[in-house]
């Protein structure tokens, strides 16, 4: 029977020569290509001493987003956790209650949104999902660890402090986040 692929390919069983089989040829060659390696320049890094320049689109540390008057611009409408393809992202739905207008833009907010770091697979599709500009990816390195339950962000890590504004000007590139 025929594949279907067409990617057969026939395999010879010729005989080896003696160089071929005392494999000094390939052995000189091996120590051949670890001497030119030896006059390289070495790509490793003191790393906290000395930082990598990372790439304008690199995707690292999510962060939900406030306004200029401070109220967070996340509105709970759950297109961000269906965008996600790890299902790395889960929200809470709540109502906005009389007296927290300025905590909230909307009248629905997520009471409770969580991102699993290590489902999340960095693709930013969070990002280009949200119509309301609430969730970004920075260019901050996550941070690593030993517990797996350190890794679940939720709000408290997620938000971006008044004080602090992170900035994600380099990130907003598409038509509905520039500025006119």
């Amino acid at each position: 029977m025929q594949s279907l692929s067409n990617r057969k390919k026939v395999v010879s069983n010729k005989k080896m020569t003696f160089l071929e089989k005392i494999y000094l040829p390939a052995i000189f060659g091996g120590m051949w290509i670890t001497f030119k390696h030896l006059f390289r320049k070495n790509n490793t890094l003191r790393y906290p001493e000395h930082t990598r320049e990372f790439a304008p689109v690199y995707r690292g540390q999510h962060v939900l987003k406030r306004d200029e008057e401070g109220r967070e611009n996340c509105t709970a409408c759950g297109l961000c956790a269906v965008a996600c393809p790890a299902e790395a992202i889960t929200m809470v739905a709540a109502e906005r209650e009389r007296g927290e207008e300025k905590l909230y833009r909307e009248e629905k907010y997520a009471a409770s949104y969580e991102i699993n770091m290590l489902r999340c697979i960095f693709c930013g599709l969070c990002e280009e999902a949200c119509p309301k500009e609430a969730v970004f990816l920075t260019d901050r390195i996550v941070p690593t660890n030993f517990e797996r339950d350190s890794f679940v962000y939720g709000k408290d890590r997620l938000v971006e402090d008044i004080n602090d504004r992170i900035d994600i000007t380099k990130r907003q590139h598409t038509g509905k986040r520039t500025e006119k």
